[in-house]
């Protein structure tokens, strides 16, 4: 089968959406299946304001349109809301060719912590963008009423999984870290204030805090918290072997679809303390996390859990079976995109 993958959201971005694109292309490409990506990467583009490290590309529906009806694919997906997925929305439909979307990220909540907008009015833009699609795939049934309370019934899950290759309880865990007043409490994100980073940063359970990511907030709270540790950004093995080091993770979001973070610390034994909302109280379970409005709590309870236990349950989680579900709610287009 050949699908394109549209996305404004892509490398060399690190990130939730990226990594799952990425995981999900690598599994159905294993398969047999033709993937082609149109991503920023393919056009001009400039740099998002307060978020340099997310590049918009200027492009218009003709320049997207062509790439699609070169490639002419059996199957549409649109993966975020910006420029470039617009472009590919508007070719679509102006064609009558079917696609699906994704919600993969609190769009609304995000712009509104960023702006100062009411989160409301980019709802309004969100059901627009989405109603026209065959299917809007979510990764959680929190995310699922949350669309439908907006109006969007038309909602496939799409689960998440974990890379077993690098994150599993066999990692020798980071010795650097190994001489920390315990427990070490660790957060692996972006650094960026739709992370609640500082609820984190500021919670007073003894030990010692440790943040593995970068992001544009990162300049200020390093040296507003000379007590925690900033690792930088780190991946595949070099991150696993830091979540094996850490005694509990630490997911202080309120804003996160899922949070793939999680399950990957999981996967190496290491429980999860976070707030009780979207995202967390979809993927935890009593066994492996804790959740609470006062995040010590939420720490406390969660390093008494057992790590085997967790280390189990962050394997359930994989990207064969994501791959699956990605497949099965694709929308096939009847025709030929080359005589569009």
């Amino acid at each position: 089968m050949k699908i394109a993958l549209v996305t404004d959201a892509w490398e060399p971005q690190v990130n939730g959406v990226v990594r799952t694109l990425q995981s999900v292309r690598a599994i159905l490409e294993g398969q047999g299946h033709e993937i082609m990506i149109v991503s920023p990467d393919r056009f001009y583009s400039l740099p998002c304001p307060t978020y340099p490290e997310i590049r918009l590309a200027v492009v218009g529906m003709h320049s997207v349109g062509e790439l699609l009806a070169d490639f002419a694919p059996h199957a549409i997906h649109l993966a975020t809301e910006g420029p470039i997925c617009l472009a590919a929305r508007r070719w679509c439909l102006k064609r009558g060719f079917p696609f699906t979307t994704a919600y993969h990220t609190q769009f609304p909540d995000y712009v509104s912590a960023r702006s100062g907008v009411p989160a409301e009015w980019i709802w309004r833009y969100i059901r627009w963008f989405h109603t026209p699609a065959q299917a809007i795939l979510a990764s959680t049934p929190s995310i699922r009423k949350t669309l439908v309370d907006h109006g969007l019934s038309q909602v496939s899950h799409w689960g998440r999984g974990v890379d077993l290759r690098h994150f599993h309880d066999n990692v020798t865990p980071e010795a650097s870290l190994a001489h920390l007043p315990r427990p070490l409490q660790l957060y692996v994100g972006r650094v960026a204030v739709e992370k609640n980073l500082e609820a984190f940063l500021e919670s007073d359970h003894p030990g010692t805090k440790v943040v593995v990511g970068d992001g544009p907030a990162r300049g200020a709270l390093e040296p507003r918290y000379p007590e925690a540790i900033f690792l930088g950004s780190r991946f595949g093995a070099d991150l696993a072997a830091i979540y094996s080091a850490a005694d509990v993770f630490v997911f202080p979001s309120r804003t996160d679809t899922f949070g793939l973070v999680m399950i990957e610390a999981l996967a190496c034994g290491t429980p999860v303390a976070a707030f009780p909302v979207s995202g967390p109280v979809d993927v935890l379970i009593p066994k492996v996390g804790a959740m609470a409005e006062r995040l010590e709590e939420a720490i406390a309870e969660a390093l008494l859990k057992d790590r085997a236990d967790c280390a189990a349950y962050g394997r359930s989680f994989t990207w064969e079976a994501s791959a699956e579900q990605f497949l099965g709610a694709l929308a096939p287009i009847e025709g030929d995109l080359r005589a569009a």
